[in-house]
């Protein structure tokens, strides 16, 4: 075939000419799920949206009328590459909520701590280097790291967060084998996808193994003033100013849209996030910052963040509820104690991402557990999620997809080389699980 005939049968002409690093981006399954997710007779179970009705948006309204009234030039003009000094000074507020002691000019106002996760890879990792990541992991951070053309290494976690032993275990292999580990990647609280949170007794060890080892860590805590019982837990950059970078976002607490973030960092990191910043954006959004600024100033956000909590807690026992009233006895599930998400493990030989055409069809969403893994696990569990339907629709949605699983074991037992599902005994159990073994 001639060289024109075979450019002209390409979907895509450009294919040759594209950086290297392009090959580590694909499409998150999420994002394709959006597209099915969204319509009105599917129940989706599957995107973490926050739950937005419940914020007083006469009281946003008339603080956004009043900025622009105000202070329109300065909101709609370009800003600083770092941040506004007023909203970085009431980060450092929130922050202590966690015991963070931090100082303003560290913090860096990101477009979601999404765009976080990008600059902190961008000016840490070479191609080749390894990230260290818990087993399952966050699938925009897992996007991110492949377009840097990083490699991946998972540690597993149980029903108490990441697992010290198979860190270090994982750390020692590693460098054994002459790779460069350059951070540990974390979500410490109510994890996406988990659900579980790390114990207050596995903290310091963390800390204490990525010290001695010289790894940095990326403590990226989105859910962490989110949890249902208690104070929020103490972060890790609480007790380790120098190595760690914690990174946060009003997106699970106040509201997606205005698209902030932030990244608090050791000195010297923070003048590389802020040249990183520039050369992305200019600038955050000084609009977002100051409508942020004025809603924090203005409005009770703690008890609003306490209705926001109430309104989850609720979600979650319904679908806890649900699961436990209507899912067959091998299924398993832990309890989350704050956040959006409940993580599935499903019997022997279920595979969620074959399954998910057929959910659809019974109109039902979930994400699969392959989502969020670098390395093809995860097949055997799902991510369902309770932070945005009525109780009401979690349980149908929860009712639709126990039919369709029901269905699959029928099949799987009628067809299936290894005959009959073993069944467990109980339907509950405490940690997020993997297909590791």
């Amino acid at each position: 075939m001639s060289e024109i005939s075979r450019s002209s049968t390409r979907l895509d002409q450009y294919v040759d000419r594209y950086a290297a690093r392009t090959k580590g981006m694909t499409a998150s399954e999420i994002r394709a799920l959006f597209a099915v997710a969204s319509r009105p007779e599917v129940v989706s179970l599957a995107g973490g949206m926050p739950n937005i009705s419940g914020l007083p948006l006469d009281i946003v309204g008339r603080a956004i009328g009043d900025l622009i009234k105000t202070n329109g030039p300065t909101a709609m003009q370009y800003g600083s590459g770092q941040g506004t000094p007023e909203l970085r000074e009431q980060i450092c507020e929130i922050m202590r909520m966690e015991g963070i002691d931090a100082h303003p000019d560290d913090v860096v106002v990101t477009v979601g701590s999404q765009q976080a996760v990008d600059l902190v890879t961008r000016i840490f990792i070479d191609p080749g280097d390894v990230i260290i990541c818990e087993a399952p992991s966050y699938v925009g951070a897992l996007g991110v790291f492949r377009a840097y053309q990083a490699d991946i290494v998972h540690v597993e976690m149980d029903e108490h967060g990441l697992v010290p032993e198979l860190l270090e275990q994982a750390i020692a292999a590693t460098k054994a084998a002459g790779r460069t580990i350059k951070f540990l990647y974390t979500i410490p609280n109510f994890h996406n996808p988990a659900g579980v949170t790390l114990s207050a007794e596995r903290r310091p060890e963390i800390l204490r193994i990525c010290r001695e080892a010289d790894i940095l860590i990326l403590e990226d805590n989105p859910y962490g003033l989110l949890g249902f019982d208690g104070p929020p837990h103490r972060a890790l950059r609480a007790d380790e100013a120098e190595g760690v970078i914690y990174l946060g976002s009003f997106s699970k607490t106040f509201a997606p849209g205005f698209r902030v973030g932030w990244a608090l960092a050791p000195h010297a990191v923070r003048e590389k996030l802020v040249l990183a910043q520039e050369s992305a954006t200019l600038c955050p959004p000084a609009f977002s910052q100051m409508a942020i600024s004025a809603y924090l100033e203005q409005h009770d956000w703690q008890g609003q963040i306490k209705q926001f909590r109430e309104m989850y807690r609720e979600r979650r026992d319904a679908m806890i509820s649900a699961l436990e009233d209507m899912m067959p006895a091998s299924v398993r599930w832990n309890v989350p104690d704050g956040g959006f998400y409940v993580w599935l493990t499903l019997p022997p030989g279920i595979d969620s991402k074959a399954m998910l055409p057929r959910a659809v069809t019974a109109r039902v969403a979930y994400v699969p557990g392959t989502a969020f893994y670098a390395d093809g696990f995860g097949t055997s569990s799902m991510r369902l999620s309770f932070c945005y339907p009525t109780p009401e629709r979690i349980r149908e949605g929860v009712r639709r997809l126990a039919g369709v699983l029901e269905q699959e074991m029928e099949l799987r037992e009628m067809f299936g080389a290894t005959g009959s599902i073993p069944t467990i005994a109980r339907s509950r159990y405490d940690g997020p699980g993997t297909d590791m073994a």
